[in-house]
C-alpha cells in the first residue's frame, strides 16, 4: 500500500486533497497567436530547437527538470512583474477601421464630348483580420453603377499570391486592384494617428482632380430681379386676401323659353379681381345639384374692337384682347349689372360689402332692394290616414321619405330604465262563464312604454296558457289615429279597467316593486293610484309623505280662498 507522504495517510480514496498551491493546469502550448491567427512556436535564440517539443529534450534535461524543485512554495512573487494578458486581434482591433480616399481613371471610349472620367472611392482597411472594401459615393442622376466596387476581402497584392497589409499602405501611392489602379490621395484623422503611432511616416495629401464632364454638366443658375410694382402681385396677396364681396343677386332670365328669375349669390375677390356666381337651390326644387353659375375667373369689361365681330364660341379672350375688367366701381347694390351676357339685378349685399363702399368708394350709394325671391309656393304636406298596418310611428315613416327609415327611439330613456317592468296580476272582464277563472300577467315596460300579456295556465281548464299579447304600445279607448295616447304608469292601479284591443282587464294585484318605484315618482302620479296599492299591500304614507301632502293641501285650500 503506498502512503501519502505530504499528509501521512494511505493514499486509498478520500484521503487525497486538492493542491491549493497550484494555478495552472492546462497542457503545455505548441502554439502563438499573432493577429488572430495560430503559428508554431519559434526555437530558442542560440540552442537551434523548440524547448517545448518532448522528442527534442534529452534523457539528463528531463530528469534534471523532474529534480528542480521551486524555491517559492507558497504565495506568489512579489518582486516578479505579472505577465501581460494576451488579446486577440478579433478583440483589439474590434470596430477600428483605416479611411482611405483616392480615385481611379474611368476611359470613355467612342465619345466626342469626354474621354476620361475621375471616380471617387473611398478605401476602407479592417484591422481586426486585414481585410479591405471599396466604396464609391454615390452622385444623383449620374447615370453609373456605384456604391460598393470591391466587397470586403483580403486583396492580393502582386502574382506570387501576397497579401495587402496596413504596413503597404500610405498617402499618394497606386494600388493595383483586379486590373484598376486607384490612387491613393489623403485619410482620415484617426487613420494617420494610428499610422503615425506605428511609426510609418504618410506622405503629402493630394486632391482628387475635377471630372471634366461633371464641370460641364453644371450650369450656372439664372437669376432674376424682379422690378419692384406698387401693385405686386405678392403685395396684393398678403394684403387682400380673403377679403371678398358678396352680393345677392337675381338673375333675370324671363326672356327665355320656360325662363324665370332665380336667385344667385356674386362673389368678387379682391386679391386679383376675379368674380363667381352661385345659384340658390332649395330643398327639392328639382334642379340639378350643380350650384357654379359661373367659375371663378376675371371678366371682361370692354374688349377691343378688333375682336368683337368674331363669334364668342370660337373666339378665346386673351388678356391682351382686354380693354377693361370688372372692378368693384360696377357692382352698385340697386341697379342691374350684366355679366357674360345674362342681366343680374343686385339687391343687398353682406356687412363686410357694405363696410368696404363706405370706407373706399364713399361716392357709390348702395340703395337695398326688396324683392321676391320664393321660386315656387310651399305645398302643405297631407298625411294619409292610418291603415292599421304595423305601429303607427313606423306607418308614418312612409310618408316622411322615400327610403322609409326606423322611427327614432329615446336613448337615454332606454339606458335609464331598462330591465324596469311592472307586473300586475289581472282577470278577464267578460260575459262568458267559461272566462271566470283565466288570471293574466299583465306587464309595462318602462323602457320603451310597452304592454305584453301572459295567461297563467290552469289544470283541467281546456285553455292552452301563454302568450297572450305580444310585447306591443296600446292605445288608450277613444284616442285619434292622428294623436294617438297610451298607457302609461299612472293609469294601472288595483281595480282599474284596461282595455287591450277590445279585451278588458280588471287589475287585482301587483309586485311591491311597484309601490317603490310609483312612490319614488309620486309627484307624476295620482293620488287615488298610490293609494289604491297602499291599501292593497297594507302600507301606510310616510311621515315625509305626509308632509307634503298637508302642504299641497293648504295650498289649494289657499289658492281657492283667494
Amino acid at each position: 500500500m503506498s502512503i501519502n507522504t505530504r499528509h501521512g495517510l494511505p493514499f486509498l480514496p478520500g484521503n487525497s486533497f486538492r493542491d491549493l498551491t497550484k494555478s495552472a493546469f492546462h497542457r503545455a502550448q505548441t502554439l502563438d497567436f499573432k493577429n488572430g491567427y495560430a503559428l508554431p512556436r519559434r526555437p530558442a535564440v542560440g540552442t537551434g530547437q523548440d524547448p517545448l517539443l518532448s522528442v527534442n529534450i534529452s534523457h539528463s534535461e528531463r530528469n534534471q527538470l523532474i529534480r528542480d524543485i521551486p524555491n517559492l512554495t507558497y504565495g506568489t512573487d512579489t518582486h516578479r512583474p505579472p505577465p501581460l494578458s494576451f488579446i486577440p486581434a478579433h478583440a483589439a482591433y474590434d470596430k477600428k477601421v483605416l479611411r482611405f480616399y483616392g480615385y481611379f481613371r474611368q476611359e470613355v471610349l467612342h465619345s466626342p464630348d469626354e474621354h476620361f472620367r475621375i471616380r471617387p472611392v473611398v478605401i476602407y482597411y479592417h484591422l481586426e483580420d486585414d481585410s479591405m472594401c471599396v466604396t464609391e459615393p454615390p452622385v444623383e442622376n449620374s447615370g453609373i453603377p456605384q456604391g460598393k466596387l470591391i466587397k470586403r476581402q483580403r486583396l492580393p497584392k502582386n502574382q506570387r499570391g501576397d497579401l495587402y497589409h496596413w504596413k503597404d499602405l500610405n498617402v499618394g501611392i497606386d494600388m493595383s486592384l483586379f486590373g484598376t489602379v486607384y490612387r491613393i490621395t489623403h485619410c482620415d484623422a484617426f487613420t494617420q494617428d494610428f499610422m503615425e503611432s506605428q511609426g510609418i511616416e504618410l506622405n503629402e495629401s493630394e486632391s482628387i482632380p475635377n471630372d471634366p464632364y461633371t464641370i460641364r454638366r453644371v450650369q450656372a443658375q439664372q437669376t432674376h430681379i424682379t422690378p419692384y410694382d406698387h401693385n405686386h402681385q405678392l403685395e396684393r396677396f398678403l394684403a387682400l386676401d380673403r377679403q371678398v364681396l358678396r352680393f345677392y343677386a337675381l338673375w333675370d332670365d324671363s326672356d327665355s323659353l320656360y325662363g324665370e328669375k332665380r336667385p344667385v349669390m356674386l362673389h368678387y375677390y379682391l386679391v386679383d379681381d376675379s368674380v363667381d356666381i352661385c345659384e340658390h337651390h332649395e330643398a327639392n326644387s328639382g334642379r340639378d345639384p350643380f350650384p357654379v353659375l359661373l367659375h371663378r375667373q376675371k371678366v371682361p369689361k370692354h374688349i377691343k374692337s378688333s375682336c368683337e365681330p368674331f363669334p364668342s364660341c370660337v373666339l378665346e379672350v386673351s388678356p391682351q384682347d382686354v380693354e377693361e375688367y370688372f372692378s368693384p366701381g360696377d357692382f352698385r347694390v340697386g341697379e342691374e349689372v350684366t355679366l357674360m351676357g345674362r342681366r343680374f339685378l343686385l339687391y343687398d349685399c353682406d356687412d363686410f360689402t357694405r363696410k368696404y363702399y363706405e370706407q373706399n368708394h364713399p361716392d357709390i350709394l348702395l340703395k337695398p332692394l326688396t324683392v321676391d325671391t320664393r321660386t315656387q309656393q310651399d305645398i302643405t304636406k297631407v298625411i294619409p290616414p292610418y291603415n292599421g298596418f304595423g305601429s303607427l310611428e313606423d306607418s308614418l315613416q312612409n310618408c316622411l321619405s322615400l327610403i322609409p327609415e326606423p322611427p327614432k327611439k329615446d336613448v337615454i330613456k332606454l339606458l335609464e330604465n331598462d330591465n324596469k317592468v311592472l307586473r300586475y296580476m289581472a282577470r278577464l272582464d267578460s260575459q262568458n262563464p267559461l272566462d271566470e277563472g283565466r288570471r293574466f300577467i299583465l306587464s309595462y315596460y318602462l323602457s320603451d312604454d310597452m304592454i305584453s300579456v301572459f295567461e297563467r295556465s290552469t289544470r283541467n281548464s281546456g285553455i292552452i296558457g301563454g302568450k297572450f299579447l305580444e310585447k306591443t304600445r296600446v292605445p288608450k279607448p277613444g284616442s285619434s289615429v292622428e294623436n294617438p295616447e297610451y298607457f302609461g304608469p299612472a293609469d294601472f292601479y288595483i281595480g282599474a279597467t284596461v282595455e287591450v284591443f277590445g279585451h278588458r282587464f280588471v287589475l287585482m294585484d301587483a309586485d311591491r316593486y311597484v309601490l317603490s318605484y310609483l312612490e319614488s315618482l309620486s309627484h307624476h302620479i295620482p293620488e287615488h293610484t298610490l293609494s289604491s296599492l297602499r291599501q292593497k299591500f297594507g302600507v301606510s304614507r310616510t311621515s315625509d309623505q305626509e308632509e307634503q301632502h298637508e302642504a299641497e293641501t293648504d295650498g289649494a285650500a289657499a289658492v281657492l280662498q283667494n
